[in-house]
């Protein structure tokens, strides 16, 4: 196994080989797929501390991983996508997935696309980051507007099984969680009893305006947070887990749980 990112990481993965490479840089994936028959493209470009943008990493990134591992030869590709990806969806992540997806469908290598919602684990982190102090969760908006949370580690399955599974190729997998949650339900369940505090939509307005010229990264997360406000966001699982029953769908609270300090 081969693990590629542009330093290696700060724990290593056992029994696995680090590569740097970067998707911005198309010329340093060469190297990254000599020998390799599958590759996992599962970055994205939503951390604001990194200044990069979803434009750069989960399209443009994406596609240039695609077109190396086409003139690689005989390499398959398992893209990490999102629950929902279209081109005109609200949200600016989920339109550069969309085209990752159709490059990767056109490119004429064997593919598999596992879309997943919004990443449970990691949202949890944030509000618990956030409530330092005896303070509340920090929401941006009402807080009011369901979304769906899937555990990484069902993603995790999702994409080892896509990446070893020859029989999925051509296939879209859908991953979520079990329940749509609102983001005032979630601070309930990470801090019970104590209220989390709201950045207003207006704030999250000026900041989305404001910020852009000189902190884009932060202007996009105001935007996004505006737009998971108030977009439609629910999911179903029911009919992924029919067509694949090897899905797992651990439940947020019992993620909560074993994350609470």
């Amino acid at each position: 196994m081969r693990v590629v990112a542009r330093s290696a990481p700060s724990t290593p993965v056992p029994g696995a080989q680090f590569v740097a490479a970067d998707l911005r840089e198309p010329d340093s994936l060469t190297a990254v797929l000599d020998g390799v028959d599958t590759v996992v493209a599962a970055a994205h470009g939503l951390d604001p501390t990194k200044g990069e943008s979803p434009a750069e990493i989960d399209r443009d990134g994406n596609i240039a991983l695609i077109d190396a591992a086409r003139a690689a030869g005989g390499v398959d590709v398992v893209l990490v996508s999102t629950v929902d990806a279209s081109p005109d969806h609200p949200l600016e992540l989920h339109r550069m997935k969309w085209q990752a997806e159709q490059h990767l469908r056109g490119s004429g290598i064997g593919w598999t696309i596992v879309r997943a919602s919004a990443f449970a684990e990691m949202w949890i982190e944030l509000m618990q980051d956030s409530a330092r102090n005896g303070k509340g969760p920090q929401i941006f908006g009402l807080g009011e507007n369901p979304l769906n949370l899937v555990s990484v580690r069902d993603v995790a399955v999702a994409v080892a099984r896509a990446a070893t599974d020859p029989s999925l190729r051509g296939h879209v997998v859908d991953v979520g969680g079990p329940e749509d949650l609102t983001f005032n339900e979630l601070a309930r369940l990470v801090r019970p009893g104590v209220a989390p505090r709201h950045v207003p939509r207006v704030a999250l307005h000026v900041m989305g305006q404001t910020a852009r010229p000189f902190w884009p990264a932060l202007a996009r997360m105001a935007r996004m947070g505006l737009v998971m406000d108030r977009a439609d966001l629910r999911f179903d699982p029911s009919a992924s887990r029919a067509a694949y029953p090897w899905l797992p769908c651990t439940s947020v609270r019992d993620l909560v749980g074993s994350a609470r300090p």
